[in-house]
């Protein structure tokens, strides 16, 4: 069977073994008929385009030679006057008759352009990537129509990737493909799909913090390169994952079967605690060990080396304290959730750890549920702090000063005060819509105003700067146990 491929190295095939199709020029001829489609070329179109602005004297009886030589290699066994069937003849022109299964880029291009539910759409984007093998076209770059023609099935290939991630999804297989399209959209930053199908693949996996930070990545790019904010429909992604509006996608499909477990580090000093949470943890479905350290020094090594889901720190460790392992693990790139693990709800580090941006607190007292509650409330983007000692710390560390408290809060226009002090009292963004009779996407994008604007990124450190600020102060009434 002939076949030619054009997504990589150009080539034509007979029964798999490569054909010799002669010169550059040679290979062109026979490249921008493949690039027609089918259609006719006329002669005169083949030699402005092979030699643009400045044809030789003998350009026609050239192209002419260059057809009846590609003609013997394709068809070698037709007879010197028998009508040739692959590089026909096509007044006023030539024209490559060939089946769309012989031709990578035509078959390549129809199964981009398929139809139908996520599995068949799965099926035929991954059948259609697996077609390429390089640049498409690259040895003709120079030619305006080559450069043309890859241009276009370069954009049909990042829509295909795009199609694909986004059938995966239906079909919850974010966790493969959260990777990929991190790399994808750090590669084609100003793809608007790449930025929304990144998002609400992290966002899916439980990692909403990293969903939203994708997207403030996408509008730096957007504001640096062209000078714009977000598009409309990125805008209301993120109004949607603050509000957590968005439906929970299907359970990956290995999940349905051996589960997909939260991977949990734990950081104490004292073996007995970790022996303690390892066995709680090993009891619970869906949650497994990461690994165990017993300074913050380790802790940070583990997390760099086993890239857990949520690190469980004591707060109070020899050589390096917990605090101090915080701020440094949450300042990497793409840190995993950290909740912090103390003996007394009067440590004065907790308050400074919920500024550093950890996703809460819990006492090592505290029921076996409670902290399978806070690893699977910090997994989901959420902060859990404990209720029995919220209040007291609140009280006891609210309105000092602190050199390293976020600016002023001067430039706040009153409706987003409005929105932080009811924050600051534990109200979720629909309750706040309701006080204020906002729509909670309102309310969603004024959180991430106020967020910016103080150079914040968890909810928690909104309360923190609120109180610490004496904006607010500690009441009767008090909300704090879901932040």
């Amino acid at each position: 069977m002939l076949t030619f491929t054009a997504l990589g190295p150009f080539q034509a095939w007979a029964d798999g073994a490569p054909l010799d199709l002669g010169g550059q020029r040679q290979r062109a001829v026979l490249a921008r008929l493949l690039v027609a489609g089918g259609r006719a070329v006329p002669v005169n179109t083949l030699i402005d385009e092979l030699w643009p602005g400045a044809p030789p004297a003998q350009a026609l009886s050239t192209i002419q030679g260059y057809v009846s030589r590609l003609r013997r290699a394709l068809e070698p066994d037709r007879a010197p006057r028998e009508e040739a069937r692959v590089l026909v003849s096509a007044p006023p022109g030539y024209a490559l008759r060939a089946g769309t299964e012989q031709v990578d880029a035509w078959r390549f291009e129809a199964l981009a352009k398929s139809e139908g539910d996520p599995g068949r759409v799965w099926a035929a984007m991954d059948t259609a990537l697996g077609l390429w093998r390089g640049p498409a076209l690259a040895e003709f770059g120079e030619l305006s129509w080559a450069a043309t023609e890859a241009a276009r099935l370069e954009e049909l290939r990042l829509i295909a990737v795009e199609r694909r991630a986004g059938a995966g999804l239906a079909l919850g297989r974010a966790t493969s493909l959260a990777a990929d399209l991190e790399a994808h959209a750090s590669a084609y930053p100003l793809r608007e799909e790449a930025w929304r199908l990144l998002a609400t693949a992290l966002y899916g996996l439980g990692r909403q913090g990293d969903a939203l930070a994708a997207l403030r990545r996408a509008r730096s790019v957007w504001r640096d390169e062209l000078g714009l904010d977000l598009s409309a429909g990125l805008q209301r992604l993120e109004a949607d994952m603050l509000a957590q509006r968005l439906e929970d996608p299907p359970p990956p499909p290995e999940a349905a079967s051996t589960g997909v477990p939260l991977r949990v580090l734990v950081a104490d000093d004292q073996a007995l605690v970790r022996a303690g949470v390892r066995a709680m943890l090993d009891a619970e479905p869906g949650v497994t060990m990461a690994g165990e350290a017993a300074d913050g020094e380790e802790a940070i090594a583990l997390v760099a080396e086993t890239r857990p889901d949520v690190v469980l720190l004591d707060i109070q460790m020899p050589r390096l304290d917990g605090l101090a392992a915080a701020r440094r693990i949450l300042s990497e790139n793409r840190p995993p959730k950290v909740i912090m693990m103390t003996t007394f709800g009067s440590d004065e580090n907790l308050y400074a750890a919920l500024r550093a941006g950890v996703s809460g607190f819990i006492l090592k007292t505290s029921a076996p549920e409670q902290f399978l509650a806070a690893i699977r409330a910090a997994s989901a983007g959420d902060a859990l702090i404990d209720p029995t000692i919220t209040t007291r710390l609140i009280a006891a560390f609210a309105g000092r000063v602190d050199p390293d408290s976020p600016p002023a809060l001067a430039g706040l226009a009153d409706s987003q005060l409005d929105v932080l002090k009811l924050v600051a009292r534990g109200l979720t963004n629909r309750l706040i819509g309701q006080t204020l009779s906002l729509p909670e996407e309102e309310v969603a994008i004024v959180v991430k105003s106020l967020l910016e604007h103080l150079g914040l990124f968890d909810r928690a450190q909104l309360v923190m700067a609120a109180y610490e600020s004496g904006f607010v102060t500690p009441g009767e009434k008090t909300y704090f146990s879901s932040l």
